[in-house]
Parts: C-alpha cells; structure tokens; sequence
C-alpha cells in the first residue's frame, strides 16, 4: 500500500473521476476479472473498450516494489465471506463504469493507487455499504491489487520468506516456507480471474498462454520464475508455479551463515568461480541449483564478456558486461522457435568469454561441451540430477538423445576434457537445502568416467526438532586435480589454506 488513510479522511470522500463516456460492462470486464496488460499508446476507457484492456504495462509494480506494500502474512488472514466478495463485486463493477483508464494510465503506480482509493471511498459512500474502517482498508487495498498488480497474489508476493507460491485452480493456494509446504487462505473469485492474471503475467514477456498453448514459461519482472499450465490439460483450474527469488540476493557468505556449506567448503567454490574452472551444477527440483549458479557468477572478473543463455531469464549477473539470451516458443503457426541449442551455437559467434547456460535438458549440452572445450573456460551450467556419478550419465544420454550418432567412448572423453567441476545441491528431508558434494572429474579409466570427492556433507542425525544435523568435510585431497590452473591464477595459496582448514573425513568410517 502506498500509504493509509485516518478515519477521518475515509468520512470525507473526494469527487469521482468523470467518465469520458458511460456505456454499460462487458460481462467479461465484472468482478474481479481484469484483462492482461495493453501498451499505454493503445489504452482507450475500459468501458468502451469490447475486447479485454487493463493498465499500462506501467502500472504493474514490480516485484521488488512489493516490500513497501507488505499486507499481513496471507497464511494469517481470516478466510474472507461471501458477502464480501459480493460487495467486492459490486463496488468493482462500479469502479469500472466510473473510471477512465486512459487518464488512469498517465499516472504512476502510488498516483494511480490514490486515484482509485479516492474514486472507491465515494463509491462506497454513495451505496451506503456498512463496513469497519479495517474491512474498508482491506478492499481497498484488494481492488487496487486487482486493477494495478495482481490481484490476491500481491500478499504473498510481498513476503520475502516465501520461496515458492503454487495456485491449484481458484480456491487453493499453496506455499512453501522453509523447505516446508502450507496452505493458505488465499483464493480467487473464479478461475477466469485466476487466468486473467496469467495472462496478464505472460503477456509482460510477449508470451501467451489459452487453449490453444496451454503451458507457458514466463517470469516476474525480479526475475522470479512462472510456470502457467492451463485448461483443458488442467482439469481443475489453470495451475500457477512462481520460483519467487528474494530481494535480498544470497552469497557463498550467507549460504555459510544458513549452513548451505563450510566457509572452507565455500572458499574452494569461490577460487572454482575465480579460476575459471568449468563448473556444471547438478540438484534435484528445487534445491537451490541456480541460486547456487548465482552465487558462482559472483567471483567472474569485471573485464569478461559473459552470454547467459536461459528459458526464462532468471540469473542476475552483477559483472557489467552481461548479455542475457531467452528462448521464444513457437508462434500460433508453430514458426518462429528459437530452442537453447540455438542460442548456445549463436553465443560461439558472439566473442564471449563465458557461456552460463540456465539449465541443461537436451542436445544444447553437445554445443555446450564444444565451448567449454574451443577456449570459453570457466562455462557453467546446470542441470537435473541426484549426484555427481547421476549427472554425467544424464549429460551423456542428452547428448545420445540429440541425435549425434558418436560412440560413448567419444562422448565420454568430450565430458572428461570440458567439465572440471561438479557441484551437487540437495534439498534434504527436513526443507533445508545443502552442498553434499564439490567432486572433480579427473579422466578415464578404460570407458569409466573417474571422479574424485574434494568436500562432502556428512549427515550426523538429527536435533529434537528433526533438523538434520551434519558437518562439511574434505575427503583429505590435499592437491586437487585443477591446483596448476589455481596457481595460474595466483590462487594456489588459498587453495592450500582452505583444504588445510577443513575437517578432514575418515573415508573408512565416512566419520
């Protein structure tokens, strides 16, 4: 919210806007269904309009504005009536015969916001609707969400302990806290309005999602990731996934500080990161892999060209000379893809001097294999797996998958001479997440792919209250297979203090 208003502001309300022309509401435009976004220069009066319009793509605040606006934790709220969203819907309804967007749509968010309180505050005096001054602040708060972001999931937005936010049709949302799954009270109107609101998400990357392309990948304008799976594929309801990502940006310091890994175990990521080892990052479904991607890219030097190629942009890169690529699906033609494999062998025309893939899934992990190897050292990627052993298997099936038609062997000896690192990521039982491997990849023996562990997370047990418990340990390496690459760099000390610090691990007893 942009500011609250005193009781005695609310008992004096301010004149409507007048409308530039009262024409009756499409029934699509009732309630709280809003359409997705229109560019300013193309936003006419709502009421006139006979197709869906809405706000500016100008009037939807950014994610990292949310924070000056954060409501009560939405899994607090008291689960609101019917009559309340009856009279939501009334007011609504009235707001969209009095408003003009296009005046509206000149203003900036905190103006709009105040605009269409005032405009509410009349209406509401005008009808006689009997409401608390704390039940008046909540639908005014809820109206403004629903015509400038969106909608009942401005709430959970704006919390910045929420790592992932899951709409199972209109009357079920999920959240996840901690590592830990909870319900909410949070619900929709309808599933029209749930579907608005994708679309009005979607849209702000030129994306689409309908019947016709029911899945979508698209993100919020921090870079939060969306996943959008729509009817008829959804039975219930269209299905809504965001990867929120927190404001505050995390480091190899405060995975240390969340005991995500050692500070010796994070000194040796950090020299990985510096020298430019070639780094793939393995994990299952959210187990921090990219926030750990992240925290990688911190350590590339500020003279380096650095190409991110993702699905959806998400990596947020503080070097200076950064050049984001995203994929494009297909058009309602079926033309005009751009695929991952795309833009890695265009990246190979752009002088870059490291290539960070998003996540790996297919045949682009031939192109990437070909950078790391042609002089893009210290290339990163990430991708789905259980462990290190898992995630060279997966890397020499995609390739096998992309249709390439070279023997294992060969495709084996490309992994050994590209990938130096492997850094396994885990979300363990009890919603932490941690490192449980920095693991080399040192050659062949025979048509065997060798490895060795540099760290690993050795689970202890658990605490009382069933937090696991465990400590970070080096397997005793005490010259790494990437040290001449290290002292290269003039990093060879610091790799020698680090594993000299570590807890050194009795491989027999793993204790």
């Amino acid at each position: 919210m942009f500011g609250k208003r005193s009781s005695e502001d609310q008992a004096t309300p301010t004149p409507p806007v007048t409308p530039a022309v009262q024409a009756p509401v499409s029934p699509a435009l009732t309630g709280d269904s809003l359409p997705h976004p229109a560019p300013a220069s193309a936003v006419a009066p709502l009421v006139q309009s006979p197709a869906p319009v809405a706000p500016a793509p100008n009037m939807v605040p950014a994610a990292s504005a949310h924070a000056a606006a954060a409501p009560t934790p939405a899994s607090g709220q008291a689960k609101k009536s019917e009559e309340y969203y009856d009279i939501k819907t009334t007011i609504f309804g009235a707001l969209i015969d009095t408003i003009d967007l296009a005046q509206l749509a000149k203003l900036d968010a905190e103006g709009a916001r105040e605009e269409i309180r005032d405009i509410v505050n009349e209406i509401i005096a005008i009808k006689s609707v009997v409401m608390s001054i704390a039940e008046q602040e909540e639908l005014l708060e809820d109206i403004c969400n629903d015509v400038l972001g969106y909608g009942p999931l401005e709430p959970l937005l704006a919390r910045d302990d929420i790592a992932d936010i899951m709409v199972n049709g209109a009357e079920s949302t999920f959240i996840e806290v901690e590592g830990k799954v909870q319900d909410t009270n949070i619900r929709f109107r309808d599933n029209a309005q749930l579907m608005n609101i994708c679309q009005r998400i979607v849209s702000q990357v030129g994306r689409r999602v309908d019947e016709s392309s029911p899945i979508c990948d698209a993100r919020l304008p921090d870079g939060s990731r969306v996943n959008v799976i729509a009817p008829p594929l959804a039975i219930d309801g269209p299905s809504l996934t965001i990867r929120k990502f927190k404001k505050d940006k995390l480091t190899l310091d405060k995975l240390v500080d969340f005991g995500s890994i050692s500070p010796e175990g994070a000194k040796i990521l950090s020299i990985i990161g510096r020298v430019r080892c070639n780094t793939l990052i393995s994990g299952g479904t959210g187990s921090g892999k990219t926030t750990l991607l992240n925290c990688l890219t911190a350590f590339i030097d500020t003279d380096e060209r650095v190409i991110t190629c993702e699905d959806s942009a998400e990596l947020q890169l503080q070097q200076p000379h950064v050049v984001r690529l995203e994929t494009r699906p297909p058009n309602l033609e079926g033309e005009g893809e751009i695929t991952m494999r795309d833009l890695v062998k265009n990246c190979l025309r752009m002088r870059p001097e490291r290539i960070v893939v998003g996540e790996v899934r297919g045949s682009e992990a031939f192109d990437l294999l070909q950078a790391m190897n042609t002089g893009h050292d210290g290339s990163m990627g990430t991708l789905h797996s259980n462990s290190p052993r898992e995630a060279l298997s997966r890397l020499e099936a995609m390739i096998t998958m992309g249709g390439f038609g070279l023997p294992s062997s060969t495709i084996r000896e490309m992994i050994v001479s590209s990938i130096d690192v492997i850094v396994q990521a885990s979300r363990m039982r009890d919603g932490s997440r941690r490192i449980t491997h920095i693991t080399e990849v040192i050659g062949m023996q025979g048509d065997i792919i060798t490895t060795q562990d540099l760290f690993l997370y050795n689970l202890e047990g658990e605490d009382q209250n069933g937090n696991l418990v465990g400590r970070h340990m080096s397997t005793g390496i005490a010259r790494p297979h990437f040290w001449d690459r290290a002292r290269y760099y003039n990093e060879e000390k610091n790799l020698a203090a680090a594993l000299d610090a570590a807890d050194v691990m009795d491989l027999d007893t793993g204790v």
